[in-house]
């Protein structure tokens, strides 16, 4: 059964760091294209970062901040966060799809997603 499972999410203070871990088991197709995207109340749910068959993509907000990366090896995408900000308060939610079609920002693309994992960063 094709299943995600997010973890390293946390309270951190403004500035810290956190890193995100999110075991894959899906289809090998599935795991070339992979993404973080997060939510918070009343917002839409955002991508964030989006690994495309090695190559990475940013959103603006995150951008110079946060790293996605992969480890092939145990099946795990990862997300290094850096200079946490407040607003960075939010769910964060992997995601893995094929075909590897559309955007890597667009949610209704991905057709596996995990469970999410809290991460709260206070001033």
């Amino acid at each position: 059964q094709a299943q995600l499972v997010e973890s390293g999410g946390g309270s951190v203070q403004s500035g810290g760091s956190l890193r995100l871990s999110c075991v894959a088991s899906v289809d090998y197709a599935s795991r070339g294209c992979m993404g973080w995207f997060r939510e918070t109340p009343g917002k839409e749910r955002e991508g964030i970062a989006g690994v495309v068959y090695g190559s990475t993509y940013y959103a603006e907000s995150v951008k110079g901040r946060f790293t996605i990366s992969q480890d092939n090896t145990k099946n795990t995408l990862y997300l290094q966060m850096n200079s946490l900000k407040p607003e960075d308060t939010a769910m964060y939610f992997c995601a893995a799809k094929s075909p590897c079609t559309r955007s890597w920002r667009e949610v209704a693309a991905y057709k596996y997603w995990g469970q999410g994992t809290q991460v709260t960063v206070s001033s």
